[in-house]
């Protein structure tokens, strides 16, 4: 009888772990489309190709610029940026949820020992109830034995072995295993948006600390030409040929000019702080000697907008937080159909403890169920269709990501277009200037206008030398935030694989689990009779 009941109980075994192969219940997965895809940018017309010619940014663009500083600094961004830092922290926990995850494929095991010591009067029967439990499973198997015991007390020890398992017969486990696998991918692209933001940000602010660098020199070699001018009208009132007027106009347009040397130190400072903020350095140990901004914005390769969705990593993260959310219906969908439990205790207990391991102190029993929510108010309804919901905003959130990124290229396209032909207009406009003032301090020398000509024109040429200087950081500002729409050079062939995301010790037996079936049915039309049916068609109904 005993040989009976262990061949039937395998045979029980043997069949549940067929079933756990089980049907995959919900949606399957399909990239979402994109509302609109444009064949070409609107704003690359007159754009200069790159040569040699290339496709797309490759590896470290910032050396495109050519400038070793530079490059210096963003090789620690990656490094010591805190920010980045955090973000890398949320991948590993997103990583470590699907390791959590897929361990649900698996039997929960568990041992213990226990001792009981216990007395009472004569003749007096203690009892103890031995209690196996299945980690997550809501059964449990208890076993009664009565001891009898002396005024003097008696032992009981117990080891025993717990297992439970929750065979994924509808695909709950393994659907949540994807939608973890997908967010952990989406995760690891947020790091590296995360990396290529901060990148472009110390660009953006090493160029605008080289903008002010220029403004600082520039204005100090004007200070020294307006000293040059005072002391010429100094001269000239002491030769009687220039009115004191004359030598205020050029102390106060001096000391103006002066004042403002000054200020730009408060924005360089504040610009080198942040830099120093970028790669997680105190600013009061960093610091970078001035140098006026020389370089010019290299010719960037730009493609076609169809490839941007496979070079930004905020879209390829976006597009995973889909697939995620898309896994989740199937999760919500599998709770219509019935939970299945295997449960096995397995141990020895006695009151001696030198004879605790002997067949005799030996038990065991095996409780399989199954168990059917009846009613529930709506409940599981609601949560489809809360996942649903998730889903559709997921989309929603992608295309937006899609469109922001098509409007960041155009944006910059077009900045850099027209900010070169502006730094060139600018540039005629400083020259003209120039001339303007030799004219008028030639002019002023010949004692033909007054020196307040002379202020008025050089205030003219110092409003259009700094609009040329800026014009030059605006036109490296947007080269980088060109750049940046582009993906820097990234591919969404970097992005880590499921398996990759996973790094499963039992990455084999979790495979064989993922089998490729398809649940034909929909979330709220499915049937207990469809699951049958479909365990059916797996064969189980040839076990025997």
């Amino acid at each position: 009888m005993s040989a009976w009941v262990t061949r039937r109980s395998v045979v029980a075994v043997a069949m549940i772990a067929v079933l756990a192969g089980g049907c995959m219940v919900g949606p399957d997965y399909q990239g979402p489309p994109v509302a609109v895809v444009p064949t070409a940018f609107k704003e690359i017309a007159g754009w200069k190709v790159a040569q040699p010619r290339d496709d797309t940014l490759r590896g470290d663009w910032w050396t495109a610029f050519g400038d070793p500083q530079l490059d210096a600094l963003e090789a620690r961004v990656s490094i010591s940026n805190q920010n980045l830092a955090q973000a890398e922290a949320a991948y590993r926990q997103a990583s470590a949820l699907v390791r959590e995850t897929r361990a649900s494929l698996f039997p929960t095991v568990t041992v213990g020992f226990g001792y009981t010591r216990s007395g009472g009067g004569s003749g007096a029967t203690s009892a103890r109830t031995v209690s196996g439990s299945g980690g997550t499973s809501s059964l449990s198997t208890s076993t009664s034995r009565a001891v009898s015991s002396t005024g003097s007390g008696s032992d009981f020890f117990q080891l025993g072995l717990d297992i439970s398992w929750t065979p994924d017969l509808w695909g709950s486990i393994r659907r949540s295993i994807r939608a973890d696998q997908a967010s952990a991918q989406a995760s690891a692209g947020d790091v590296e948006n995360a990396r290529l933001s901060y990148q472009a940000t110390l660009a953006q602010d090493y160029f605008a600390l080289r903008m002010l660098d220029a403004q600082k020199k520039f204005l100090g070699d004007t200070v020294a030409g307006y000293e040059q001018y005072l002391q010429m009208t100094k001269n000239r009132y002491a030769a009687g040929v220039a009115s004191q007027a004359d030598v205020v106009q050029a102390e106060t347009q001096l000391k103006t000019t002066q004042a403002q040397a000054i200020d730009v130190g408060v924005q360089r400072a504040q610009t080198e702080h942040a830099i120093a903020l970028l790669f997680g350095e105190p600013p009061s140990t960093f610091s970078l000697p001035p140098a006026p901004l020389t370089a010019t914005p290299p010719a960037i390769p730009v493609g076609v907008p169809s490839e941007l969705l496979e070079r930004r990593p905020d879209i390829a993260g976006a597009e995973r937080r889909v697939a995620a959310t898309s896994e989740q219906i199937g999760v919500a969908v599998a709770a219509y159909y019935p939970t299945v439990t295997l449960s096995i205790s397995a141990g020895f207990e006695g009151t001696a403890l030198a004879k605790l391991l002997s067949a005799a102190s030996h038990y065991w029993a095996i409780q399989p169920s199954v168990s059917q929510t009846v009613f529930d108010a709506g409940r599981r309804r609601a949560q489809v269709q809360f996942a649903r919901a998730a889903y559709d905003g997921a989309v929603a959130a992608y295309r937006q990501t899609v469109l922001i990124a098509f409007q960041g290229v155009e944006d910059n396209l077009a900045a850099l277009r027209i900010l070169e032909d502006e730094a060139r207009v600018q540039a005629e406009a400083v020259q003209a200037a120039r001339e303007s003032v030799r004219i008028t301090t030639n002019q002023y020398v010949a004692g033909t206008v007054p020196y307040l000509n002379v202020i008025t024109t050089q205030a003219t040429l110092l409003a259009n030398e700094v609009t040329l200087i800026n014009l030059q950081g605006r036109r490296m500002a947007a080269a980088v935030l060109l750049i940046e729409a582009l993906g820097g050079g990234w591919d969404v062939a970097e992005l880590p694989s499921e398996k990759a995301v996973s790094k499963a010790p039992f990455a084999s037996i979790v495979a064989r689990t993922k089998a490729n079936m398809r649940w034909p049915v929909s979330a709220i039309t499915a049937t207990p009779a469809a699951a049958i049916r479909c365990l059916l068609a797996r064969g189980v109904g040839t076990v025997r």
